[in-house]
């Protein structure tokens, strides 16, 4: 019974002192630390995984001691090897608070690199640039993540570039931190560059365009040294055609035959025919609804039709579309397009029909232009033309217009539907002759219009907008719909649709006629508070005019919301120039390009 409980009490006295300092680890500050450094290093600590854990004195002390070593393991990445760590500690029962102080030291710079690409490739002048691009340079911080970026580009580079036998000859950096020094050496051997082979189409479950259409595509010819680039253009132009809901191509370099790359190409058919159905509303126009019919190919030959309806209670649209696909130039279509429009509201009616035949091509990737015919007829009134008197109708006015188009668009940008970084401007130029239904004459336009986006910090953009238009003759002579307009959700926020310009009639039933020139120009900053939503601030400015600018501007905020189905635009914004003005809603939904 006395040694029973001589070991009782012996063991009481082993554990008293685990069971004395046990408590709970409730937050760890790091200090001295950028963003990423710091989230780097609380993703090693161990302590972290502690936190708000019951720990004994025993594993809270191993946790200490190993917070330096996993500090320095941290910041190797990033170029430091050499912190100086201080831990301190703030107790209060059994909760604990830690804070780590780190000082970086002086960073490991790069004291010699050696990058260099042997055999075949190190003549290529391409590669030579990725070479000579290569980062961290002599004197640089040595930055783990640049490095392995910058190796990781150049391999990838080296395949695009045909070069399948490359491989490491070297891969070697030697970090000496008494000295601060980083030494790179680095190379590959590049072996034979490749060429492209044999290209195969294959239409499955069935073949619905001819080969020799699709064939057209490819720019290049069997023998051309390989580029992954070239590959990838002709995906864009495939899927371009609509023709196909599925695109697979595959290289096969393991196959090649006397350094030959063949590639197999398979196309899935998409669905013949495509309907689509809504509602719409306008302010102008009322409920209505809207449909259209879709035939992606008619035959073999890749003719498409179109059939598209909206009709609303004051305002219809239909139009007739056929496209032919043009390739033996550029990459596009000649189409021809009719086009009915009617229009019935408080302060128009408006009859037009449309006819155009044009021809679009793709310069290059980012630029694309459209050559056109154009025969216009329009016939139109206005309500605040009326004398008052049923039964005396209201004089119609007519005018024609014949004329040929050229517009241009270019866009660049880091994301298409939601640029941080980016450009995208459309230009047209047409001209020819107009009447008025008794007299003729000679008409020219320019109009050109631009975005430009900038990313300001990790969250933030800024956005410039703007454009401009000129018609050399005189308003009357053009019909209205070749007139400038002004105001509205994508023109000048704060107003209504068309309302900033010349307009027929008074007070509030003084309604927008058009113009023969056009001003406009936007800056909106937009904030996001994480990956889908934010808000923005803007200010629009600018008129439509024939003689002298009345400018008009507004000031407003919104909501952004990055939706599955692109960008989200809710505004509100007043118009400045009116102390009467009304506060302005609007909605928009769709790429920003």
């Amino acid at each position: 019974m006395r040694k029973t409980a001589l070991f009782l009490v012996l063991g009481a006295c082993i554990c008293a002192p685990s069971i004395a300092f046990a408590g709970k680890v409730t937050a760890v500050h790091i200090k001295g630390l950028d963003e990423p450094m710091t989230e780097n290093l609380q993703l090693t600590l161990s302590v972290m995984d502690s936190l708000n854990k019951d720990v004994s004195e025993r594993r809270f002390q191993y946790l200490l001691n190993q917070i330096e070593a996993e500090t320095r393991e941290a910041l190797e990445p990033f170029g430091y090897y050499s912190p100086k760590v201080t831990v301190q500690r703030s107790s209060q029962t059994d909760v604990t608070e830690l804070t780590i102080i780190v000082d970086k030291g002086d960073p490991v710079r790069v004291r010699k690199s050696d990058i260099k690409i042997e055999g075949e490739g190190g003549d290529d002048m391409y590669l030579e640039q990725e070479v000579d691009a290569f980062f961290p340079q002599v004197g640089d911080v040595f930055d783990q993540e640049i490095y392995e970026g910058s190796k990781a580009r150049i391999t990838r580079r080296l395949a695009e570039r045909g070069y399948f036998d490359a491989d490491f000859l070297t891969r070697r950096v030697e970090v000496t931190r008494a000295e601060l020094a980083a030494d790179i050496d680095l190379s590959w051997q590049s072996g034979n560059r490749y060429d492209m082979g044999k290209l195969t189409f294959i239409q499955t479950p069935k073949k619905i365009i001819r080969d020799g259409l699709v064939e057209k595509l490819v720019y290049w010819n069997e023998g051309d040294y390989y580029h992954q680039g070239r590959l990838d253009r002709l995906r864009e132009s495939l899927n371009n055609l609509g023709y196909f809901s599925g695109i697979d191509i595959e290289a096969k370099p393991e196959e090649a035959v006397d350094y030959r790359v063949p590639v197999t190409i398979t196309l899935t058919p998409a669905k013949r025919s495509v309907y689509t159905a809504g509602i719409s509303y306008g302010t102008f126009s009322g409920a209505g609804v809207k449909g259209s019919i879709e035939k992606r190919y008619l035959n073999d030959r890749g003719h498409k039709a179109l059939a598209d309806v909206d009709w609303a209670r004051r305002r219809k649209t239909a139009t007739l579309q056929y496209r032919i696909p043009a390739f033996r130039w550029l990459d596009g279509w000649y189409t021809f397009s009719l086009q009915g429009f009617d229009e019935q509201t408080d302060y128009i009616n408006n009859r037009r029909l449309h006819f155009v035949a044009s021809r679009s091509g793709n310069i290059t990737p980012n630029f694309s232009a459209i050559v056109s015919m154009n025969a216009l007829r329009e016939r139109w009134n206005y309500t605040a033309e009326e004398d008052g008197n049923p039964d005396t109708k209201t004089p119609f006015h007519y005018a024609n217009a014949f004329y040929p188009a050229f517009s241009m668009h270019y866009t660049k940008s880091d994301d298409p539907i939601f640029p941080r970084s980016g450009i995208g401007l459309n230009g047209e130029i047409r001209a020819g002759m107009a009447d008025d239904g008794s007299d003729k004459t000679f008409f020219a336009q320019l109009y050109g219009s631009g975005r430009y986006y900038m990313p300001v910090g990790l969250r933030n953009r800024l956005i410039a907008r703007g454009e401009l238009g000129y018609s050399k003759t005189k308003v009357e002579y053009l019909p209205p719909a070749l007139r400038f307009y002004a105001g509205g959700d994508r023109s000048i926020r704060g107003y209504g649709w068309r309302e900033v310009g010349p307009r027929i009639g008074e007070g509030k039933n003084a309604y927008p006629t058009g113009a023969t020139k056009l001003i406009t120009a936007s800056i909106e900053y937009e904030h996001y508070l994480n990956d889908k939503w934010g808000g923005a601030v803007f200010i629009d400015t600018g008129s439509a005019f024939n003689d002298k600018p009345d400018m008009r501007t507004g000031v407003g905020f919104g909501v952004r919301w990055r939706s599955p189905v692109g960008p989200v635009r809710f505004d509100i914004a007043r118009g400045l120039n009116n102390p009467d003005s009304a506060f302005g809603i609007y909605l928009n939904i769709g790429s920003d390009l």
